[in-house]
């Protein structure tokens, strides 16, 4: 077990993993036996995810989920509209510059690949949804990484030495947050050739309601292609991130 393991979040866990599969069947002494947590800390356990919303005590003294969980719920598909949301908005990018486009959040130190609105090109990208890449080498990354404040950039990079993917791939912490203060400042992100040679990637933000970035898309460009198309790859991909943005109830994107 880790050492970071916080035992009371996991009987939490355990409490509401038995309130959902018995909704408004088990008291506190039931929960206290299927458990095995003891009743006065069974007690606190209960009072305590009651006053956050995470279950109701009814009147008979059985349990329920509470509504706080009802939203984690909405939330938690809501990335599956946002797929959805994105291969229809996407499949208009693609056609207008013919490069394959991603969509992709921030797992740990890793870029989690939720989707991806393939080009008519011949040539495929390596990466498909459900792998990961170190957030460091991609566009993605550097986009979502640049929502993180310096403590938690720290805790997700504890080394100094990045390893490289490629001979173009950064390969220090402190050049990566130098370029995540410089996707601040511009507001897209560029991989080249730092995941893998040949392929240059840009990135941009989806923004969420509370202006926090909640996922990010990229577009890919071949070597011979990348100074030729990159204006206008630029511009298609910002405008994608745009529209994914503002059905999330965000509406201004930095220029």
């Amino acid at each position: 077990m880790s050492k970071y393991w916080v035992p009371a979040i996991e009987r939490a866990s355990l409490v509401l993993t038995e309130i959902m599969a018995h909704s408004s069947q088990l008291r506190l002494i039931d929960l206290s036996r299927l458990t095995g947590i003891n009743k006065s800390s069974m007690f606190s356990l209960l009072s305590t995810m009651e006053n956050l919303g995470w279950v109701k005590k009814e009147q008979d003294g059985t349990y329920s989920l509470g509504p706080f969980l009802g939203t984690m719920s909405a939330s938690y598909f809501k990335q599956f509209n946002l797929i959805d949301a994105f291969h229809y908005a996407a499949k208009h990018t693609v056609e207008r510059i013919g490069e394959t486009i991603q969509l992709g959040v921030l797992n740990g130190s890793n870029v989690l690949y939720l989707a991806k609105q393939e080009s008519p090109s011949p040539i495929r990208l390596a990466s498909n949804p459900g792998e990961q890449l170190p957030a460091y080498a991609t566009s993605l990354g550097k986009v979502l990484l640049s929502d993180v404040g310096w403590d938690q950039f720290l805790a997700l990079y504890p080394e100094q030495r990045l390893e490289p993917l490629t001979p173009f791939t950064i390969y220090s912490r402190d050049e990566l947050w130098n370029q995540i203060k410089e996707v601040k400042a511009v507001g897209y992100a560029c991989d080249c050739q730092e995941t893998v040679e040949g392929f240059f990637c840009i990135g941009a933000p989806v923004y969420n309601h509370e202006r926090r970035i909640m996922a990010a898309v990229s577009v890919t460009l071949l070597e011979k292609n990348w100074k030729a198309k990159f204006e206008r790859a630029l511009q298609a991909i910002r405008e994608l991130a745009q529209r994914l943005s503002q059905s999330y109830g965000y509406s201004v994107i930095r220029e």
